[in-house]
């Protein structure tokens, strides 16, 4: 969105303008480097609204410890509100979900502080406020917050392995041991090639204890210096990681992370190599879902389907049920990314029972045309989102929140479960934590994480949903 300076407007204007007020507050992320003490903030919304527009000002003032770099983000109640552009914050809005980002000169609000920035916006009827603001992806309250108590480790029975057992595909749900849906939430691995220290025990005790992740995605990259270098050493690594997993009570997804080239065939005699192995020595583990191909593209849904029905025999010779998710047309889009959509899969599926099929995005390239299509297909197929971002499908560019946001409330209400890209200190912004972190010993909170990994770990720590009866 393109962004002007403020506009001034006359006196008149300001006269016969409606004012509005409204006054939130909230609980804040604190920021890298800062103790969790007390946080809050106060949020105070104002508007001048003439006949088809708006001037917006928005004064956010921080109640807590003081915070480096922040984005607010809130939701228009009407679908014709619109910021067309505003000063003192980068905008960006998706739908109704609007998000603010600090500018860099007030990047920084010290406890007690506040800052000011506004918009212009069109309507087309009503112009109602926002009903909450949340900073740094927390909603706010208007009260400074007391350092919460950290949740205690899950005992034994509690973790999401202990509690759900062997998964199964049920319509279009994956379900736990009791045949209910379940939705689990988690994180992905980078190459393992790269950040190979970004995964020992103490960074996977983190995910599981300090973020509550349901799943951890192995991301094992079949070329660019992955698997077929060396096999055998590459097999033992995820078979490592899968226990590792294990010991904590979380699920373990294999990704064979096929890239380039998209034709998965090509690696189908390493496919069946390599998860004919990791199968055999992992068949007895409840934890344990397979994706056999990341991302194709540039082949038909004919050519994956073969590919899938070729592997997944290999896994079931020595695992009858476990989950196999399936990758799909256009970096597993669904065939979206290459102009079309879920109904070839529909009318074709892979002849084999309990697999899922993957969805990728990331959610400042891929919109509301994506969700629609996914909205409408999780009716229909039993969808996993193995891999998303928070960012471009780059891996960089700008932390879109509301979108992601958007996207999330979509997979929380389909029950689809996902995994985040990427739990790594990989010199891009989709990264959860800072470079440098890894092989440092600290995982845990949030003084080691980029902004993407803030608002994933608040977002995956929420409770879990895991019906048992």
């Amino acid at each position: 969105m393109k962004l002007f300076p403020r506009p001034r407007r006359g006196r008149d204007l300001l006269a016969i303008g409606a004012i509005a007020a409204l006054t939130a507050a909230g609980v804040v992320t604190a920021p890298a480097g800062t103790a969790l003490a007390a946080p809050g903030c106060a949020v105070t919304y104002t508007t001048n609204t003439w006949q088809d527009g708006f001037t917006a000002t928005i004064t956010i003032r921080n109640l807590g410890d003081p915070v480096d770099g922040w984005s607010l983000g809130f939701t228009f109640p009407d679908s014709g509100q619109k910021v067309t552009h505003g000063w003192s914050a980068t905008y960006g809005q998706t739908g109704s979900a609007v998000t603010a980002r600090s500018a860099g000169h007030n990047d920084r609000i010290g406890t007690g502080a506040s800052t000011t920035i506004g918009f212009n916006g069109a309507h087309t009827g009503a112009n109602p406020s926002p009903a909450s603001f949340a900073l740094n992806g927390v909603t706010c309250t208007g009260t400074v917050v007391p350092t919460p108590t950290p949740t205690p480790t899950p005992t034994p029975g509690g973790t999401p392995v202990e509690v759900n057992g062997r998964l199964r595909v049920c319509g279009v749900n994956l379900c736990n041991q009791y045949g209910r849906p379940i939705q689990l939430r988690g994180m992905s691995s980078h190459g393992l090639q790269w950040f190979a220290d970004c995964y020992d025990g103490a960074a996977l005790d983190a995910l599981a204890d300090d973020w509550k992740s349901d799943l951890f995605r192995i991301s094992m990259y079949v070329q660019e210096g992955g698997y077929e270098t060396n096999p055998a050493a590459f097999t033992g690594q995820v078979n490592n990681l899968v226990d590792m997993a294990e010991e904590r009570g979380m699920y373990a997804v294999v990704d064979f992370h096929t890239l380039t080239p998209g034709d998965p065939t090509y690696n189908l005699d390493r496919a069946r190599t390599f998860f004919a192995a990791v199968s055999a020595r992992n068949a007895a583990k409840d934890n344990v879902i397979y994706e056999i191909a990341n991302e194709p593209n540039g082949v038909s849904w004919a050519t994956i389907k073969s590919y899938a029905e070729q592997v997944i025999p290999v896994i079931r010779a020595n695992d009858p049920d476990a989950v196999v998710i399936v990758g799909t047309r256009a970096w597993s889009s669904l065939g979206v990314s290459e102009g079309g959509n879920e109904s070839e899969v529909v009318a074709d599926p892979v002849d084999a029972t309990n697999v899922m099929y993957a969805f990728h995005f990331y959610a400042a390239s891929h919109t509301d045309a994506y969700r629609q299509v996914v909205a409408r297909a999780a009716t229909r197929l039993p969808l996993f989102v193995s891999e998303f971002g928070t960012v471009t499908y780059t891996g960089g560019g700008t932390v879109d929140l509301a979108s992601t946001t958007a996207w999330l409330n979509l997979l929380d209400q389909h029950k689809i479960s996902y995994a985040n890209w990427t739990y790594s200190d990989a010199p891009e912004s989709s990264a959860a934590f800072r470079p440098g972190t890894c092989g440092g010993g600290t995982y845990a909170g949030t003084g080691v994480l980029n902004e993407s990994g803030v608002y994933m770990r608040a977002r995956i720590r929420t409770p879990d949903d895991f019906p048992t009866g």
